[in-house]
């Protein structure tokens, strides 16, 4: 970012309490302040670590916003905000590599009633996690989590997954993490 100021407000309405057009009004929001802070910048994981950053300071009632990227068969930590985190994790196990295998986003209203919930933070009791998704191939994950139960609807669901796609569309080819032929293919 050059000389303009991006500010975060943590003093709206929680996410949660909104319903309909506020919650939509707030991912919108969240999505306009993203484009002007990730600007001309292409360095994926530059713009990771500013998207990680300024979601954890955007969103209410959240303790951990970061990325994973994918490293063969696994998930590997990448930028993030919040308590120290498991470093790997493989498709398939937990949120997180649930999300990886299916291609999807995956929203628990509950991790202790997900089977084989991988547990990281304690604290953590909902998760989203979103797949970032280019050119048919899986490159991580963006992960959410929040202390409180039933965090996340499909407003949430739908407003992250806009996230995602400023943050890939900022990428130029170049710019993407160099997987080689790790990429999964979904």
């Amino acid at each position: 970012m050059t000389g303009e100021e991006i500010k975060v407000d943590r003093e709206r309405e929680s996410p949660q309490g909104q319903s309909g057009a506020g919650k939509y009004a707030l991912y919108q929001d969240v999505c306009e302040r993203l484009v002007a802070l990730l600007g001309d910048e292409t360095n994926f994981i530059a713009n990771a670590a500013n998207t990680a950053a300024f979601l954890f300071h955007s969103l209410e009632d959240v303790n951990w916003v970061g990325f994973y990227l994918v490293h063969g068969k696994e998930l590997v930590l990448g930028p993030f905000q919040g308590q120290p985190a498991c470093v790997r994790i493989p498709f398939g196990k937990g949120v997180c590599g649930a999300a990886a295998e299916s291609g999807s986003t995956v929203a628990v209203p509950d991790v202790d009633q997900f089977p084989g919930h991988i547990t990281c933070d304690p604290a953590s009791r909902s998760e989203i996690v979103v797949p970032l998704m280019t050119w048919g191939k899986l490159i991580g994950v963006l992960d959410i989590d929040s202390p409180t139960v039933n965090r996340f609807d499909e407003e949430d669901r739908d407003g992250l997954e806009s996230v995602v796609s400023v943050l890939l569309a900022s990428q130029s080819s170049s710019d993407l993490p160099d997987l080689g032929d790790e990429a999964a293919e979904c």
